[in-house]
Formats: C-alpha cells, sequence, structure tokens
C-alpha cells in the first residue's frame, strides 16, 4: 500500500549498465541467505554493518564512476521517495496490530489453523498484506504454542497471509495499488483475477490442512504443559481497529488526492498528500502508543526488533536494487533485453504465461511494485487497453507480481517481518534457502498448473 514510482532508478541511464552493477544486491541476498547458518552470532549483532556494506558497495563505485551527485540522487529518490513512506507504515502496520490482544487459548488443531489462515487471507485485501499479517500472527503462535513443530504453520501462514490473500483489491498489495494510480478500476482486480485466487488460495489452505494434520497426529507433538493456560477468547486494544481504519484511510487519501502541491528536497519532488499521509501515520503511531493498554502490549510480547531488522535490511535492499530496476527501465538497451523481449511474440503479441513468470521471479527478489509497473509499461502502460483488449495479460502480470512476493522472505516485506516475530517466539524458521526448499516444492507446481489453466 505504498505509491512507488521508480524515479530513483531515473537518475541512472540503465542501458549504460552491466550486470555487474547487480552484485551488491546478490551480495546483499547470499548475506541474508548464509550468515544466518554459518556465522549466526556475527549475523545477529552486526547484520545492519553488513547490510551498509552492501550499500556502499554500490554506492561508493557509482560516486566514483558516475559522479557524487547522481549517487547523491539516487540515494536520495531510493531513501526519500521509496524508502521512508514504505518503513512509516511498516512500522505503524506494526505498532498498531501489536497493540491488538487477542486472549484466550484457541488451541491449534488443524481445522482451526486452516480457519485463522483463512481468516487472515480474506483480511489481507481488506487491511493489506502487512496489516492482517501483522493482526493475526501472534493468535496464531499462541494457539500453537503448546506443540512441538510450527514452522510450516508460518511458512503457509506467509504464503497466504502475506501473499495471496492481497490479490483481489488495490489496498491488498503495493503492485496493485501502483495499477490503481494508473488508471485500473479499482474493482478490477476482483473482477478478473478472482478465479487465479481462488484456486491458488483454496489449494494452499487444503494443502496445509494435510500437512498440519500429519504433525499434529505425529506421538509427542503436543507439549505436556500448555504456555497459554486455558480462557475465554477475548481482544484488548480496541481502540487500534479504528487507528487500522485511518490507515487505510489516509493510504487511499494520498492516492486520490492531487493538489498539485510539491516541495523539492535533493531533487525530490515530495508532494503534499504523500506528507500529509507520513505524517498522519506517524501521529497514528504515537496516538497507539499512548492510548493502547499496556496489558495488549504484554499480551503480544510485543518489542521493536522484528521492524528494526527490517528497517535495516531494507534500507541497504532499495539502495542495492537501484541499478537492477534502472537495467530493466532501459527495455531493450538494457542488460535485461532478454528479459523483456520473452513476453512478445515474434508478431508482437503479449504473452501471457511470459508475463507471469517473468513479473512473478523478478518479484521474488526485487521490489515487486516497480517490477509490476516494468511490465505494466512494457505491455503498452494504458489502463484502459490493458483492462479490456489486453485484460489477460494485465491479470497475468498482477498474479506474478503479488503471487510470488511468497518465493523468498524478501519477495513482500512481511514475509521478513513474520520470520522475525516467529523467531522472538521461539519457532525455529527455515534459513533463507530453506524458505525456498518450501516455496519450490509447494507454489511452484501450483504456479505451473495456474499457467496452464489460467495463461495459455
Amino acid at each position: 500500500m505504498l505509491i512507488p514510482c521508480c524515479a530513483w532508478a531515473q537518475g541512472l541511464d540503465g542501458s549504460a549498465l552491466g550486470v555487474s552493477w547487480g552484485l551488491p544486491f546478490a551480495g546483499l541476498l547470499l548475506s541474508i541467505a548464509l550468515c544466518p547458518l554459518v556465522t549466526p552470532g556475527v549475523w545477529h549483532r552486526h547484520y545492519g554493518k553488513i547490510a551498509a556494506f552492501w550499500a556502499a558497495a554500490f554506492l561508493i563505485p557509482a560516486a566514483l564512476l558516475f559522479g557524487p551527485q547522481v549517487a547523491l540522487l539516487t540515494a536520495a529518490h531510493a531513501l526519500l521517495e521509496e524508502y521512508l513512506p514504505f518503513i512509516i507504515l511498516i512500522t505503524t502496520l506494526f505498532v498498531v496490530a501489536g497493540g491488538i490482544f487477542i486472549g484466550g487459548n484457541l488451541h491449534g488443531t488443524p481445522a482451526r489453523n486452516t480457519g485463522l489462515l483463512a481468516l487472515g487471507t480474506l483480511l489481507a485485501s481488506v487491511m493489506g498484506t502487512t496489516g492482517a499479517a501483522m493482526l493475526m500472527v501472534r493468535p496464531v503462535i499462541r494457539a500453537n504454542d503448546n506443540r512441538r513443530h510450527g514452522a510450516h504453520i508460518m511458512v503457509f501462514f506467509i504464503f497466504l497471509v502475506a501473499n495471496a490473500g492481497g490479490a483481489l483489491t488495490p489496498l491488498g498489495d503495493p503492485p496493485l495499488f501502483l495499477g490503481f494510480l494508473q488508471g485500473v478500476d479499482f474493482f478490477w482486480t476482483l473482477r478478473h483475477i478472482f478465479p487465479e485466487t481462488l484456486f491458488l488460495c483454496l489449494s494452499l489452505l487444503a494443502l496445509f490442512y494435510l500437512v498440519d494434520s500429519f504433525y499434529y497426529h505425529r506421538r509427542e507433538e503436543i507439549l505436556a504443559e500448555d504456555p497459554t493456560p486455558d480462557s475465554p477468547v477475548s481482544v484488548t486494544g480496541k481502540l487500534n481497529f479504528l487507528l487500522l481504519a485511518g490507515v487505510v484511510g489516509l493510504v487511499l487519501l494520498s492516492g486520490l488526492w492531487k493538489p498539485g502541491i510539491a516541495w523539492s528536497v535533493l531533487g525530490v519532488e515530495l508532494e503534499l498528500p504523500g506528507l500529509v499521509r507520513d505524517v498522519g501515520l506517524i501521529a497514528i503511531i504515537l496516538l497507539s502508543l499512548a492510548l493502547t493498554p499496556a496489558a495488549a502490549r504484554a499480551g503480544n510480547a510485543f518489542s521493536w526488533a522484528p521492524v528494526i531488522e527490517v528497517a535495516k535490511l531494507f534500507a541497504a535492499i532499495f539502495i542495492t536494487m537501484i541499478p537492477a530496476i534502472a537495467m530493466l527501465r532501459a527495455g531493450e538497451s538494457g542488460a535485461f533485453a532478454a528479459v523483456i523481449r520473452a513476453v512478445t511474440d515474434p508478431a508482437g503479441r503479449p504473452i501471457d504465461a511470459m508475463y507471469f513468470w517473468a513479473s512473478g521471479l523478478l518479484s521474488s527478489f526485487l521490489d515487486n511494485a516497480p517490477t509490476y509497473l516494468v511490465f505494466f509499461n512494457t505491455a503498452g502502460g494504458d489502463a484502459k487497453t490493458l483492462m479490456t483488449t489486453l485484460a489477460s495479460t494485465l491479470a497475468a502480470i498482477s498474479c506474478g507480481a503479488v503471487f510470488m512476493g511468497a518465493n523468498s522472505y524478501i519477495g513482500n516485506a512481511p514475509n521478513m517481518m513474520v520470520k522475525a516475530i516467529a523467531e522472538e517466539r521461539g519457532i525455529k524458521m527455515p534459513s533463507f534457502f530453506g524458505y525456498m526448499l518450501w516455496s519450490g516444492a509447494v507454489l511452484v507446481p501450483l504456479f505451473l498448473l495456474m499457467t496452464f489453466i489460467f495463461f495459455r
């Protein structure tokens, strides 16, 4: 639910960049993947410094080769126009959802867990994947704190609540909100990718029920002592539901209100609607912290560690992916020309299956919002044509960008936050590559099946 416009990637001429400019981004990804396994103590103490090193590995050569001004302006665009709104929104949802405590012991049976994931999936298109994930993750963890195995629950939670569930409205996921700003009708995705979303979500819920049943019925799966005592289900911190509605309202306002007022800071045009949104979100954070009963945050074992980790890592991600986005935006003049050519047949007609996979695979590791915009423009960039004549192509781009954000921990911001919260609560989550084994085994076969059903 951001307004990414990729202006920060325009400071570099993507056609003049070689693939070697992607090495800092690749190095950052490998650090996130390998350091927790190889040197866990060093990583947990110094991950911020390691992330800063890779950001510098792009910025310093860029300053030397293209000039300090170009490096400064591209970094300013990435941080002021994209990263700060991103982290303000993420922090707001984290704080507000962390102030809603759902008490009682839900006892996580396979059927009840499936119901909780289904509820979170439905909420994702209403309050966004981040909002739904932050609201539901702690109750799901608490419902299963008497079980020995919880990682598979969190993995499917990321698949469904943090990704697939956000596909039905522009509020659900940033790429769709960006399409809305480009002129795509608010209810277009609900009308045109509902079958794909329903197929994927029902398939994942059915698979989850089978996997969770396998673990649930294993000997000694249930701990002798349940850490959560039995008590009636209750909700503390209900005021935060109103604050969540305020978050949705501010995000919509920033996309619809066009007063034409802006200020330039380091070459970045800061528009009044975005500033009002960000100031309003900060006010909501302060209100939530001031008005939420202490018992609600204590019950959720609320701490700042997960959002601090996301803030540090994604600051470096936004910086190091600048050249990759610039090369994509260069189209057939850039290093990713083969990707751009692959989505069109010799007659110039779009190949829907290739749009689905190209937008999806790149969204698995790059920010899915600018990736969506690149392929939106590659397909012509005219919303009216894409909603009608090329509706199947726009559906393929939308599905790829939203669904395949679940392929890796960094494919969508809530993925990393769910992982951090789960680990903070004692759940041993899969490593970066371990998670991709799950996504490769569960998601990729479903995406292949969807290709033959929906995008032939």
